[in-house]
């Protein structure tokens, strides 16, 4: 039975933040707030929970392209190669924020991404999903949930999202209406940042 939750930004309550962590790592679907858009997403270390994003999403696991969701920049090292110091300034200027920066990944990714050559890092300037985040202890997956409304694009309205996603996911967070602009897409595997997607994110970093 899928649950909604309703977390508020300002001062995420701790005990409502532990329900929607308790469903993650029980192996649960989260569709979250962000800076951006809402979300979903799951433990990175859950091979059926990712499993189960892909084949919402369509996707092979293996070849898609979740982004991973991280508190700060602390955990960085854990699935990212040593990367040079004017690399790791423009990450420290632009986040927390609406941002997604695909980075060279390491040997540490988790066993379902090792083939993959680099990974998509979000830090999101939003207290409720640094909280889940923080009280889970390892990043969650980030996939934006689209709208098949055309015009619409993304859905803002989480009791929306709830009546939409219920019987998919298993917990909605809900923190508020959502934006309806994606993150901006930086690549910087080859040390130069390339623009792949223009969202809401400056480009002035």
């Amino acid at each position: 039975m899928s649950q909604l939750i309703r977390v508020y930004e300002e001062n995420p309550n701790p005990k409502e933040v532990s329900k929607v962590v308790d469903i993650i790592k029980g192996g649960g679907l989260v569709i979250y707030p962000s800076d951006t858009v809402y979300a979903m997403g799951c433990d990175i270390t859950n091979n059926r929970a990712l499993e189960r994003v892909a084949k919402i999403k369509g996707v092979k696991l293996s070849k898609a392209n979740f982004s991973f969701v991280c508190k700060d920049l602390s955990n960085l090292s854990d699935y990212v190669r040593q990367i040079d110091s004017s690399t790791f300034k423009l990450l420290k200027r632009a986040l927390p924020g609406p941002y997604t920066f695909i980075l060279p990944g390491n040997t540490n990714l988790p066993t379902v991404f090792k083939k993959k050559k680099e990974v998509g890092i979000r830090v999101p300037d939003n207290a409720i999903t640094q909280a889940i985040v923080a009280q889970l202890g390892n990043p969650i997956i980030s996939t934006s949930i689209y709208d098949e409304d055309e015009v619409i694009e993304y859905t803002t309205d989480p009791e929306l999202i709830f009546e939409k996603w219920r019987s998919i996911v298993d917990v909605v967070v809900d923190g508020g209406y959502g934006g309806n602009v994606a993150s901006t897409v930086i690549d910087l595997t080859s040390g130069e940042p390339v623009l792949i997607r223009e969202g809401k994110g400056s480009l002035e970093l």
